[in-house]
């Protein structure tokens, strides 16, 4: 019927079936006001992306339905098709970054395609292979990184030794005749030059870095790092010197700075006030900062708080700094948190207390594996931090009751932690405690020294309205056994009301006796 229909329709109209080709009128000349609507040709040619489309569309309509039932079962159903192939890569890598990381390792491993855009996902690197990175091969396979740490490739490790050197920053494996001594271990670090190359590869393809960590990188590799990566905001740079920081102060936006000058048996590198000077001049936006093993004395100190107007944490890590440096404290005028690690002495001569100064915003103190036996140190440390709110003990050499009584200085403590202070007794924590107008949560852990049965009542009625509270000084404490079905941790009223009671009951059956 199809033909016979057509057949009737070319005998009626005869014309508009032939195949002559009139000229068509030439078109009358285009007026200056008007403009020629646009051809549905020129649509297509132009934007070629639905072309594209209704060309695939058309290949999976003609293998979908085979004309030739004998060629039906060769040709495979659209349900097998993998219609993933066309989604374009950035709703992929929205539904990639999307699944938990649990699950990216075993999405990269589906195709090609899959791993390149795993690969762009990827924000923060360990790098253990020098050579991946200077080889540019870390820069185009992971463009996207913010975050790449470079102590472990910059380590050079002996082959075939099972001697493997730890430390709390890094580790390398040495040979059986590795000595102590600082000079030995420079030959398990990568050359300068080789350190700055890598350092303008990893620029050059990855400006968007934010943190970085290096050690014994030069002032040339950090100003490329400086002039390229303009977002970056936290550094950790290890064996640093005053050189080295001419190239950190490039660093504008800079809010994050470890600085690692000596580290004993490893290195040794000399920070002094001329460093600490350039670096104050240089980064003015610093919001943290860690000096670890640096020199220095009150000069350096003074114009870090002058000129790094938002300073909020400041970190010493075992120390150089000269006598008398303390009293420079007070120029942070918005510091908020002081924390000294693994001190061995934090000022041997702070002077007088009148020229201590205070900090005004500071609100936590922490002291950390330092060394606190010299009185006249943690006099003058609790004069200029008195107006804290947090104080925080932890495996502190010598912190005596003599030593300890003098927080009472501090009278606005909310919160006290103490542990690891075996010297530390129940009747000076007492002491100290009740001083404390404002104490709200107390932390107590191995501290032999402490001993539940010399809890006064007053003490116990402290402890039944603090918010919080984490009694444990020792494995045999009472408290530990009686922390299930009470509120130990948020209130502990029940037990220590309980404690009050007995040691009443006690009291006036012993008033009977007499």
């Amino acid at each position: 019927m199809g033909c016979e229909v057509a057949s009737e329709q070319e005998e009626a109209e005869p014309e508009t079936m032939s195949f002559t080709v009139e000229k068509p009128n030439p078109p009358p000349p285009s007026s200056p006001f008007k403009k020629r609507p646009p051809r549905w040709s020129d649509i297509w040619v132009k934007n070629s992306n639905p072309l594209k489309h209704v060309v695939y569309a058309m290949k999976l309509h003609s293998l979908s339905s085979p004309k030739d039932p004998k060629t039906k079962t060769q040709i495979p159903n659209l349900s097998e098709i993998d219609r993933i192939l066309l989604f374009p890569d950035e709703i992929l890598l929205r539904i990639l970054a999307k699944l938990p990381e649990s699950q990216r390792n075993a999405n990269s491993l589906v195709c090609k395609r899959w791993l390149s855009l795993q690969d762009r996902l990827v924000r923060s690197l360990k790098v253990l292979d020098w050579g991946f990175l200077q080889s540019g091969r870390l820069t185009s396979r992971f463009p996207n990184l913010t975050h790449v740490d470079l102590l472990s490739g910059s380590l050079i490790s002996t082959r075939n030794s099972d001697i493997l050197l730890n430390h709390r920053m890094f580790s390398v494996q040495i040979g059986s005749r590795f000595s102590s001594e600082a000079h030995a271990f420079q030959t398990h670090l990568l050359p300068p030059e080789v350190i700055d190359r890598g350092l303008q590869e990893l620029a050059n393809g990855c400006p968007n870095l934010r943190k970085v960590a290096v050690i014994g990188a030069t002032e040339l590799g950090l100003l490329s790092i400086a002039e390229e990566c303009s977002t970056l905001q936290d550094l950790e740079l290890h064996r640093c010197n005053d050189n080295v920081l001419r190239g950190i102060a490039a660093c504008e936006n800079l809010q994050v700075l470890k600085l690692v000058g000596n580290v004993n048996g490893f290195y040794s590198s000399v920070v002094s006030d001329t460093g600490l000077t350039i670096l104050a001049q240089g980064c003015k936006r610093l919001v943290k900062l860690e000096l670890s093993g640096c020199e220095g004395s009150f000069d350096g100190i003074k114009a870090i708080g002058q000129c790094c107007q938002m300073l909020e944490e400041l970190i010493f890590c075992d120390h150089r700094m000269e006598d008398g440096w303390l009293a420079a404290l007070s120029y942070c005028e918005n510091l908020k948190t002081l924390k000294f690690l693994s001190c061995k002495r934090i000022d041997s001569c702070p002077g007088q207390d009148e020229y201590l100064g205070s900090c005004p915003t500071l609100e936590r103190l922490h002291l950390q594996k330092c060394q606190l036996r010299d009185k006249k140190t943690a006099r003058a440390l609790f004069v200029l931090c008195g107006l804290v709110k947090e104080i925080v003990f932890q495996d502190c050499w010598g912190l005596e009751n003599d030593v300890f009584r003098l927080a009472s200085i501090c009278r606005r403590v909310k919160y006290m932690s103490s542990e690891g202070c075996s010297l530390l007794t129940t009747d000076c924590l007492e002491s100290v405690i009740l001083s404390w107008k404002e104490i709200e949560s107390l932390k107590v852990v191995a501290c032999k020294g402490i001993k539940d049965k010399d809890i006064s009542p007053a003490l116990s009625t402290l402890f039944s309205v603090l918010k919080e509270l984490k009694w444990r000084p020792d494995t045999k404490s009472l408290l530990t056994s009686s922390v299930v079905g009470t509120s130990i941790g948020k209130k502990g009223g029940r037990f220590f009301k309980r404690m009050l009671d007995h040691k009443l009951l006690h009291f006036d059956q012993s008033l009977l006796h007499l």
